[in-house]
Order: C-alpha cells, then structure tokens, then sequence
C-alpha cells in the first residue's frame, strides 16, 4: 500500500544518513535486543490485546498448552508435555510437571482449567473470539490432566490454541484481574516484565527459570527492550545509529537502500495474508451474473505489472482464494494468465461488446492499485467506478450487495488453515457475497470434520470451483520486510508474529 507523503519523509530521512559511518549495534556488546515498533503496545494482556506487536510480546510472555513449528508445519508440546483426542470432541492434555510462572508460583491444572473456563465464557471481553469461542468446557480430571471439551467438533482447535491461547496464574488473574495484566503481567514464558512505560517502551528478561521442552526453550538474548517510535524516518535513524537493532513494515521503496547501509541487513518474509478482488453476482442487474463477464475481469488484469509496481517481486502471485502454506489450500485450480485478447471475446460472446460498468469498493490504502485495475479494465471496455469508503459503509455495502467488486487483504487471523479464508468468505456467511451452494457444501462439511484428508478434499472441490467460476481475482500473498543489525538473526513467521525466543547474535 502506496502513501506518498509518508514516503516522501521517509525519503529525505534516508538521505540524511547517508553519510554515517558504519553503525556501531549496542545490542550484541550489552546482549540486549534492540526493538523498534511504531504501533504503541496497547496492553500487555494477551485477550484485550489486538495489535501485531503486543500479541508478539504476549508470546514470549506467556506459554499455551501446544504451539507450532512453522518449520516443520507440526504442533509441539509447550505447557501440555501431550495431548490425545479421545472423540471429535474432546481433547485430554498433560500438564508438564516443573513449570513455574515469573512470580515463582508453580504451574498446576486448576491454573489451565480457569483460564480455558475464563476466556471462553460468553461474556469475556476476548479480542479475538474466535480463538475461544468454540471451547465448552475445561475439567481437571486429576493432578496433571485436564479435559478440553468443544461445542462442536472443530478442526483448527490445535491451530487456535497454537500461541491465541495462552493459561494464566489462576491465583495471580483473582488477584489483579484483566486491569493488573494488562500492565504487569505474570506469566510462564521465556521472558519476563521488567518496566512498562506506556505508550514509550516495554523492558524484558531471560526469565531464568524457564522449563526445558518446547520450541522456546532456549532463548539466546538476555533482555528485549521494545521502543514506540511512530515515524518510520525516525526508527530508519536510530537503525542506522545502532540504537535498534531490529524494524519491520519497511515499506518495499525503501528496502534497496537499507539493505545498501554497512552492517544492516534486510529479510523479506511472506506472511499469511493476501490480495484479492471479490466480485458479487447477486448486486441487481449486474453483469457479474455472467461467468464469461467475471472470467474476462480476470483475464483483463496484469497483476505481475500491478504487482511489480506497488508491492515488489517479493510478494508472489497466487491462483486460489487462500495463502499455499495454508492446509487445504489447492493450488492446482484454473488460472487467468494477462490476456486482453481473451477479455474482449467473452465479453463480446456475452453480449458486452460495447462496454460494461461496473463499482468496487476500496479503502484508502488500495488507491494506487486500484487505480491500475481500474485501466487494466477500461483497456478492455469495462468502466470502473473506484468507491473509497470508511470500513463501516464500506462492509455494509458490500454485505448487502450494493457493489459490484471489493479489492481487500485478508490475513486469515495468522491461522494456517484455509478454514479461515475459504470458511471466511464462501461458508455462506455474511461475507459470502456469493452463496452458491455447490461451493458452500462442501466448505461447511469441512469446518466440522476432523478428518484431515477428508477436510483437504473438500476445501480442494471449493477452491477448483472458485476458480472455474471466476468469483474472485486472486492477487498475490504478502512479504514483510524486516531490516536489523547485520549481527542479528530473527525472522518473522507466516502467521505475522514475531517469534523473539528465537532470535540469536551471529
């Protein structure tokens, strides 16, 4: 996404340091890890917490029963040492013995079964429901096991409580409440609270007496000290000064010559969300009714130019609705190779050969490339009105069918399952624009199977049939661009958060 009064400071910020010397990182001498985010960290409890950056604090803060190894694609054991399913709706967990929380209380079941209990009640303020909102019911069936029971069978319930779901000090929760956590939070991570200064910086430590097992159980850094730093040309500077060790969101214009600077690096990371144009057949008397109509829209746009010019060949272009390192995400369906040619026969054969006008919905971020897909289709004889809209009006018109199209991102929650972007979008759901029951079925089916092979069938019928029948233009998956002190090794995971147990010193 272009803003260009942004870019032009960031711009003459670049150039003013081009005379630095090479920059000397503090970090490695002190072993302290040097963070720049420019979004505040908003509360330091994991459920009230909505942003990127404080949930990727809450996970070094906090621990869940499972998490996962986006390496190898597999859950691993974190504060369960095991779990096993006893029926599509029930899952038995062992507690791992030894685990001690920052204040030095030690870890027990009841710990596990309040926090379950807590955070899926339906009153529980949870930012991000859908973490906990399929859960029923958490018993301790002795010492070391507690029962997780679902309101339904639900397959992503290992995705879900894969770093959403971290367990809370039972006693220390009844003491200080969502308000105390917030603010000095107690926790079994890997790290630990030293100083919040709210809205400036967040200072971490080794929590020293972490348990073995898991995939964060050695964590290299001593301290992470998180500053808030809003403008980009600032965090640039303080990069460059060897005052930060670590940046992300580096807007793509600005990596070249970042990545030029002696002693700093830049990593380019796909992440799990993606572009798409969505289109509803269902606005009155649209031409999108039209199959040949929708397929000569997908013909007619060059994304690898639009993508060159606006996001960089960092971020690859994709075929089907959903991100390929999702599970079920079917990559083997019907593709719309740039063809103007093509466009213009279908939409001759469909009776448009004088033209087609047609709306799409935008947010202020999507200008620039909407305003490429708004000439790649004009060149084809399709007039495109682009409507710029506050979120709120923009979500009520499209739900009800008063656009033609929508270009939007989706991340899927950072969930690596297309339950979360086909289940998003053609479950027959209020952002199911489209409804159509051959697609729906089988969508629905695979939300409620845990059969893993049966659920990849199903999602790969819906995605084929996605395709074949044009609904959407699929675009392309993001790339974070990271930028950080040449001596640091930390990259990003596909699901957006950053994963600071793993960072290391060369």
């Amino acid at each position: 996404m272009k803003n260009n009064g942004i870019k032009y400071k960031l711009a003459i910020g670049l150039l003013t340091f081009t005379a630095l010397s090479h920059p000397a990182f503090a970090g490695k001498a002190d072993d302290i890890l040097n963070v720049a985010f420019g979004n505040e960290v908003e509360t330091l409890d994991n459920y009230l917490a909505t942003s990127r950056e404080a949930l990727s604090i809450a996970r070094i803060l906090y621990d869940g029963l499972v998490s996962k190894d986006f390496k190898s694609g597999q859950f691993v054991p974190e504060l369960a040492e095991t779990y096993k399913f006893n029926s599509d709706t029930q899952i038995d967990f062992k507690i791992r013995k030894g685990v001690k929380f920052h204040n030095g209380d030690t870890l027990t079941a009841d710990d596990v079964v309040f926090t379950l209990n807590l955070v899926s009640r339906p009153d529980f303020p949870a930012r991000y429901a859908i973490a906990v909102n399929w859960i029923d019911k958490a018993e301790k069936l002795d010492e070391d096991t507690v029962r997780l029971t679902m309101k339904a069978p639900y397959p992503m319930a290992l995705e879900m409580l894969a770093g959403n779901v971290p367990i809370y000090s039972k006693a220390y929760y009844e003491q200080v409440g969502s308000q105390g956590m917030a603010v000095k939070p107690i926790g079994t991570g890997p790290y630990k609270l030293v100083e919040l200064t709210p809205g400036v910086s967040v200072k971490l430590e080794r929590f020293d007496d972490y348990y073995k097992g898991g995939q964060k159980e050695n964590p290299q850094i001593g301290k992470i000290n998180f500053r808030v730093l809003p403008e980009l040309n600032t965090q640039y500077a303080e990069l460059l000064n060897g005052n930060i060790d670590w940046i992300w969101r580096v807007p793509t214009d600005d990596v070249a010559r970042l990545a030029s600077r002696p002693g700093v690096k830049v990593e380019s990371s796909p992440i799990m969300r993606f572009d798409y144009i969505a289109m509803d057949p269902h606005v009155p008397n649209s031409p999108l009714v039209d199959v040949r109509v929708r397929q000569a829209i997908n013909y007619a746009i060059n994304r690898k130019e639009i993508r060159d010019a606006f996001k960089g060949e960092s971020y690859p272009i994709i075929n089907s609705a959903c991100n390929p390192v999702q599970f079920g995400c079917e990559t083997d369906v019907t593709s719309y190779e740039y063809s103007p040619e093509k466009a213009k026969a279908l939409l001759k054969e469909a009776g448009f050969e004088k033209g087609v006008n047609l709306s799409m919905v935008i947010s202020e971020e999507g200008v620039a490339v909407a305003e490429a897909v708004k000439a790649n289709l004009a060149s084809v004889g399709i007039n495109l009105k682009l409507n710029n809209l506050q979120y709120a009006t923009a979500t009520d018109q499209w739900r009800n069918h008063k656009q033609d199209l929508q270009y939007g991102d989706w991340g899927s929650y950072g969930i690596g399952d297309v339950g979360l972007s086909v289940g998003a979008y053609f479950a027959g759901t209020g952002d199911d624009v489209v409804n159509d029951p051959e697609i729906t079925e089988p969508v629905i089916e695979a939300s409620k199977t845990i059969d893993m092979d049966r659920r990849k069938a199903l999602y790969s019928k819906a995605l084929k049939l996605i395709a074949d029948k044009a609904y959407w233009v699929p675009l392309w998956v993001w790339s974070m661009n990271t930028a950080m002190s040449g001596d640091l090794e930390l990259t990003i995971n596909p699901d957006e958060f950053i994963p600071f147990y793993d960072a290391k010193w060369k």
